[in-house]
């Protein structure tokens, strides 16, 4: 067994306080086995977060390599060497890594790829350079475990077994081993920023410190490699839940040959890619983004929760986030999971989305909503409600109806769930996509009649053609309101376009009797900097959100009003790099990198989103113009390692604060979501239309089958009134007889609501142009023969 020494314990504990790194990611990396239950990170030259064992699960901040002559000069990888990253074949996330003195007198070679069958990361490396000087050097490995997500209370040892010697850290039951193939000439377990073997290092270019145990702090684990046996090393980091279990890996892992791994996971990979479709004929780029797209997505799939597709690999702004905040964007967002699972549909893989189709199904709440993210458990981790991600599972199930994909999976249930909790709870969002309003949201509204369409279709399927009908009539309701509840006829922010889509028009969900149309109201901005203006007139508020109708078939390209706001949205939102154009999300957008280059920390500036370029593109092609500028613009918008990020600095460059113009902020990279969108758009110019676009949706709204005389009561929205001659749908939860009158109660009837398969029940009442008395009417409830006790009204208004 395993071996810890505990003495002399690490001074200048606990050590400072800790942070994560940088979210900018270089590299995203895992073998596409499930056995292997590990995914590594790179930053700036040197492994940064490290997850096990599941992807939100980060154990580690940094692991880099140190160098010195041990007399003259000291250098870290991050902030001394020049860097170059390669990966190592045309498929596959396994990367080269060459790190080079400045001075051109050395270079630091290092592979890195996980174990293709264990939880371990391998890093084959070599030091190239000339033999006298390579002499002289001394190399050392530094690891910051961060364990069970945080940098406080780990834990780290020396160790030995078998005449081995290694490091590991602990905290928690969950355990860390550290080994290399080539023995450890000096070990130390410190405290970061007071006794870690950078520290050390940095005051004389000698690491001193042979600290053996440094307990319950933020530590750092710093190993020198024996280079009498040569340059070339492989160095081997494995976990488990049990020391014992943490050796054996990182040992078993050290004894197979690096080059049996790396042919191992490189054919892992080009395996998993092998029969998706082909677009490289479309791509710019010879088709680097689009196969690392494919493969990101598939990477960020966990392994334990087979279908959970988390966001990005990355915590925005990390490297002033600690322990207080858990989340990062590797958490579940359903909206973000079924772009990412579309994105794959797209590129020929159906397997992934079906797994993503039925996970969601199991995580879907017993009254058939999700939660706004989550853990890949199924744990929520924020609260807040958002009508489109309850609404994205529908249309993801009916895709892969139509693709014959579903298997032996039926989403019927799951489908109803969710349809009757976008019955009940809309149409007003508690949140619209960017998380921060509540109110009527333009591709809010798209998603969910979209996906009560599809609701419908699946009924129809059933032989259930009652509820179709009932559903499709709920997303006609929907579809009528659109302009009425979203478009203001004041339009502020363009002289000469004084009627145009706003961002949201936004109300109380709780309020039952919520304004009609947006003008007049107040948008609340979150975001904004302590003493600037955070509310505005909904109308000054707008995004390119409304753009959802057009792509999945609500609203054709080209639709006049659609071609209006987007000469708005131009205006306010766009920004032209030299790469192309890109987007930022709506106007006062609070949430992005300070002016000054500083991080968002509660109050930003919301930057340009590429994915809002592939947005665009959808667009642009639904209007019978050209995409492909703006799928180039994505292929240049990507890194050298072909990342997508979430947002691209638009201001000029401030190299001290690592930003240039065009290139990533300080928010997630990779993301997926703008990975998913590229993917889509190229599928999409390959088809000649939008891939999101649903026929059923577009065969419905674009030949004008919807109905335009239906107005919906319901307690959650009791409209006061409807034009004479509609027909008024009184509907509610729960079976009740409607006791009603048209005519001051002269005359009173008694109608048995019908009862639908999602379990809503409703009673139609059939206005007459000519009708002028408001409909009265009260509820009694059937199953408990109770009366409501109120009395309620809606006036008729002349045609």
């Amino acid at each position: 067994m395993a071996s810890l020494e505990n003495s002399p314990v690490a001074t200048g504990a606990p050590g400072i306080p800790p942070r994560w790194t940088h979210s900018a990611k270089d590299v995203v990396g895992t073998a596409y086995s499930t056995a292997s239950r590990i995914w590594f990170t790179v930053s700036r030259g040197v492994l940064s977060e490290i997850y096990y064992p599941t992807l939100d699960r980060p154990q580690v901040r940094d692991l880099q390599f140190l160098v010195s002559d041990g007399a003259t000069f000291f250098h870290d990888a991050h902030r001394n060497l020049r860097t170059t990253i390669e990966y190592l074949g045309d498929d596959g996330l396994g990367v080269r890594i060459i790190n080079a003195d400045p001075d051109g007198r050395y270079q630091l070679i290092a592979e890195v790829i996980s174990d293709p069958h264990q939880p371990c990361v391998l890093i084959d490396a070599r030091l190239e350079g000339d033999p006298d000087f390579l002499r002289r050097l001394h190399v050392y490995v530094m690891l910051a475990p961060h364990m069970e997500v945080g940098g406080w209370g780990n834990n780290g040892n020396a160790a030995s077994i078998a005449g081995r010697e290694f490091l590991t850290a602990h905290k928690n039951g969950s355990w860390l081993a550290l080994a290399a193939s080539a023995p450890f000439t000096r070990r130390s377990c410190g405290y970061v920023g007071t006794t870690d073997g950078w520290q050390d290092l940095e005051r004389n270019f000698r690491l001193d410190y042979q600290f053996a145990a440094a307990p319950n702090g933020n530590i750092a684990l710093t190993g020198e490699i024996d280079l009498t046996g040569g340059h070339h090393f492989t160095v081997a980091l494995a976990f488990g839940r049990t020391l014992h279990r943490a050796v054996t890996t990182v040992f078993q892992s050290l004894g197979v040959p690096f080059i049996e791994h790396r042919t191992r996971f490189l054919e892992q990979w080009e395996r998993a890619v092998r029969g998706m479709r082909p677009l490289d004929h479309l791509a710019g780029d010879g088709a680097t983004l689009y196969r690392r797209s494919r493969e990101l997505l598939l990477a960020h799939e966990d392994k334990s929760y087979p279908g959970a597709l988390i966001a990005s690999l990355s915590i925005p702004w990390g490297e002033i986030k600690g322990d207080e905040d858990l989340g990062g964007y590797h958490l579940v967002w359903t909206r973000d999971m079924i772009n990412s699972a579309t994105g794959l549909l797209a590129a020929g893989d159906a397997a992934t989305p079906q797994r993503a189709l039925i996970y969601l199904a199991c995580t879907q709440h017993a009254d058939g909503g999700f939660a706004q993210n989550f853990w890949v458990d199924g744990e929520p981790y924020w609260s807040g409600i958002q009508l489109d991600e309850v609404a994205f599972p529908i249309m993801l199930a009916w895709r892969l109806h139509r693709a014959g994909a579903l298997g032996n999976f039926d989403p019927y249930p799951m489908v109803r769930m969710a349809a009757r909790y976008l019955i009940t709870h809309g149409p007003a969002t508690p949140q619209e996509r960017w998380e921060e309003n509540s109110g009527y949201s333009p591709s809010t509204l798209a998603s969910n009649i979209a996906a009560l369409v599809c609701a419908g279709e699946f009924a129809r399927v059933r032989g259930d053609d009652a509820t179709a009908l009932y559903l499709l009539e709920y997303a006609d309701f929907l579809e009528s309101h659109v302009e009425a509840w979203t478009v203001t006829a004041q339009g502020c922010l363009l002289p000469d376009v004084p009627r145009h889509y706003v961002r949201i028009n936004p109300c109380d969900v709780r309020d039952p009797t919520p304004p009609n149309g947006p003008d007049g109201r107040i948008v609340a901005i979150r975001n904004r900097a302590p003493g600037a203006r955070w509310e505005y007139p909904a109308e000054a508020i707008v995004d390119p959100g409304f753009l959802e109708l057009v792509r999945y078939g609500i609203r054709r390209g080209g639709d006049p009003l659609i071609e209006d706001s987007l000469r708005v949205i131009d205006a306010t939102l766009k920004h032209d790099f030299p790469a192309g154009p890109c987007w930022r999300r709506y106007t006062h957008d609070g949430y992005g990198q300070r002016d000054d280059g500083g991080p968002f920390v509660g109050w930003g500036v919301g930057r340009p989103w590429p994915l809002l370029t592939g947005e665009r593109g959808h667009y642009e092609l639904a209007a019978g113009r050209d995409a492909t500028p703006h799928l180039r613009a994505m292929e240049r918008f990507a890194t050298p390692t072909r990342m997508l990020p979430e947002q691209i600095w638009d201001r000029g460059d401030l190299p001290a604060a690592l930003l240039r113009h065009g290139q990533p902020t300080g928010a997630a990279m990779p993301l997926m979501w703008a990975h998913a969108e590229y993917i889509k758009l190229l599928r999409s110019l390959n088809d000649g239309q939008a891939f999101d676009l649903i026929p059923e949706v577009a065969e419905r709204y674009l030949n004008n089958h919807g109905r335009k005389d239906l107005e919906i009561w319901k307690r959650n929205r009791q409209t006061p009134a409807i034009r004479a001659g509609m027909t008024l749908r009184v509907q509610a939860s729960e079976p009740f007889t409607l006791h009603w009158s048209a005519d001051e109660w002269r005359g009173v009837r008694d109608s048995s609501s019908h009862t639908t398969a999602v379990g809503m029940h409703y009673v139609d009442l059939q206005t007459a142009p000519g009708d002028r008395a408001p409909l009265r009417f009260t509820f009694r409830w059937r199953e408990s023969g109770q009366w409501l006790g109120h009395d309620f009204k809606v006036e008729l208004r002349a045609p």
